[in-house]
């Protein structure tokens, strides 16, 4: 037992109770805890916190003390601990341990696929077509979660098909790990009365809701009633004061709605903490290159997001461009990886190659295979942080990893050489190119300007 952690556990479950009292007064009594035990760490997230709450003008003043402070309190304090003791200090700590001793990338999260099922049969979507043939047993996902809390991960993120199809075993691992956070991005139509209250019991599960656009719109390609379903999922998270946020794929079709100010005030008022936004990738045989935004559509989709980000009290991630914050492709390990629901270790979610599964290998000898060693040897991809992935961005280093590597296709549908995905991205990358190098000096320079930097 770690005696030391479990005075900063207790520490800062005292610390949020004393802050819940009286947000205002007492939550910068919580951020000097946070430096007090911080160890010097995450000074940039501390700094930004504290003049955030002192300044009535900053969007996230509200965010804070009129919504994230009244959430449920116990789960805060839940959230809280497994999040900034176990998962950041803590967990941190450990994760460097590893990569110091193995000299591979070690994760901060790992995605997992429960399973391919999905309540739904969404048009264009193949998870309907494939069904429920591929699971990750409880007992395979439970010993995946305990292999990561051995190096340190203490965050988990289920994808899908639908992952809860199987929410009677997610609240199970809930229970089973509750010092993790768990995150599910989901349909939420299967969210009901009895499995919300289930959310509040447990305390670390937080759904993240896909949501594109109005009611038209979703239910032409979900199925009718699917945006009433969501609206009604979003109640009873708000009636029970959780945390929950959205999911959105931008397209070049749909960037303009859901990048809107009139889209963003909408998750607004839906009661939404926070929204991942996602490019859209042309993964699987099947996909359309054209739904691939132009560069100047994901130009617009950057400025629009950042612009809501510093006024807006809604916490947003725009998982493409906004690698600066990260230092480029946080994929294959280096921040996070993906397992299917057949056991393959993917490098990345959106990246259906590998060489390992889990069912064979544990996870730290999935992170020293070739095809992740591949990724620990190579990152960044580019120094353009605008220009992070080695598929969408830069081409050719994907086929030369998987070739070099000789992971295989793990496309739950059909299998997709990498030289046919390779195709689908050359013009992508050339036109986006420029337009990224250009965008990527006009950032260092207001970055210098702003810190008093030279070259």
């Amino acid at each position: 037992m770690d005696v030391s952690a479990n005075i900063k556990r207790l520490g800062l479950g005292k610390a949020i109770d004393y802050a819940i009292k009286d947000p205002k007064k007492n939550f910068p009594k919580l951020l000097d805890w946070a430096d007090k035990f911080s160890g010097g760490g995450f000074e940039r997230e501390r700094v930004g916190i504290r003049k955030i709450i002192e300044d009535p003008s900053n969007p996230y003043y509200s965010f804070i003390y009129d919504r994230l402070l009244t959430l449920d309190p116990e789960m805060i304090k839940k959230v809280g601990v497994n999040f900034f003791i176990n998962s950041a200090l803590e967990g941190w700590k450990k994760q460097d341990e590893y990569r110091e001793k193995y000299q591979c990338n070690i994760p901060w999260a790992i995605l997992l696929d429960p399973t391919s099922a999905c309540n739904l049969h969404c048009i264009g979507c193949w998870a309907a077509e494939y069904g429920n043939k591929l699971n990750l047993s409880y007992d395979e996902i439970d010993d995946i979660i305990r292999q990561g809390k051995e190096m340190g991960v203490y965050m988990y993120i289920y994808t899908g098909g639908e992952p809860l199809v199987r929410k009677k075993d997610l609240i199970k691992l809930c229970e089973k790990h509750d010092d993790c956070i768990f995150l599910s991005f989901t349909n939420s139509t299967l969210i009901d009365e009895a499995f919300a209250d289930e959310m509040l019991r447990v305390k670390n599960f937080i759904p993240a809701i896909s949501l594109e656009g109005n009611e038209e719109t979703t239910d032409a390609r979900r199925g009718k009633g699917v945006y009433q379903s969501v609206m009604r999922a979003t109640q009873l998270l708000r009636e029970r004061r959780l945390p929950f946020g959205f999911s959105c794929c931008y397209t070049s079709q749909n960037w303009d709605a859901i990048t809107s100010d009139e889209y963003f005030q909408k998750m607004i008022d839906l009661g939404a903490y926070f929204t991942w936004y996602f490019h859209f990738m042309p993964t699987g045989m099947a996909s359309s290159p054209e739904l691939m935004p132009n560069p100047e559509q994901r130009t617009e989709v950057m400025r629009r997001i950042r612009k809501a980000r510093a006024t807006k009290p809604l916490f947003l991630l725009d998982f493409q461009n906004d690698g600066e914050y990260v230092g480029g492709c946080i994929a294959g390990g280096r921040r996070y990886l993906h397992i299917n629901a057949r056991g393959d270790v993917d490098p990345c979610v959106f990246i259906h190659y590998s060489d390992s599964n889990i069912r064979e290998k544990s996870l730290l000898d999935c992170l020293r295979s070739p095809m992740f060693m591949a990724y620990h040897d190579g990152q960044p991809f580019n120094e353009n942080q605008l220009k992070p992935c080695p598929m969408l961005e830069n081409p050719d280093a994907l086929p030369e990893m998987v070739k070099k590597s000789g992971a295989h296709s793990t496309d739950p549908e059909e299998p997709e050489p990498v030289d046919h995905l390779r195709s689908k991205t050359v013009e992508y990358a050339k036109n986006w190119g420029p337009v990224a190098d250009k965008l990527w000096e006009e950032r260092k320079a207001e970055l210098r300007a702003k810190y008093n930097l030279h070259d």
